[in-house]
């Protein structure tokens, strides 16, 4: 069982920078890929980035490359979402979630992940 807490969130201006941490609860997080996904109000949930255990490899999507950056310290349980040049567009509810395997094919799937964290807003003025 694993339990995620997503913090970091909040209000920034256009062209700033956040960085949210997921914080993981249970001593085998190091063994699982962790994704962070974002829901904007009336638009569906969509994938942000990955990460595998070892924190070797990552995937972003299209939107976000080039301004963020995905990384873990699997010694403090925590993974990172370093986001700049933050973008109106990038407004959302920010989740994180974990899996134990990694498959590029699906590592953008939502429902291939096993454990969600609560969620934090972020909010990017113009």
């Amino acid at each position: 069982q694993v339990q995620l807490v997503e913090s970091g969130g909040g209000v920034v201006q256009a062209g700033g920078s956040l960085r949210l941490s997921c914080a993981a609860s249970g001593r085998t997080f190091s063994s699982y890929c962790v994704g962070w996904f974002r829901q904007a109000p009336g638009k569906e949930r969509e994938f942000v980035a990955a990460i595998s255990w070892s924190g070797r490899t990552t995937y972003y999507a299209d939107s976000v490359k080039g301004r963020f950056t995905i990384s873990r310290d699997n010694a403090k349980n925590t993974v990172y979402l370093q986001m700049n040049s933050l973008k109106p567009e990038d407004t959302a509810v920010y989740y994180c979630a974990a899996r134990r395997t990694w498959n590029t094919g699906d590592i953008t799937y939502g429902y291939e992940y096993d454990y969600w964290g609560q969620g934090t807003q972020v909010t990017v003025s113009s």
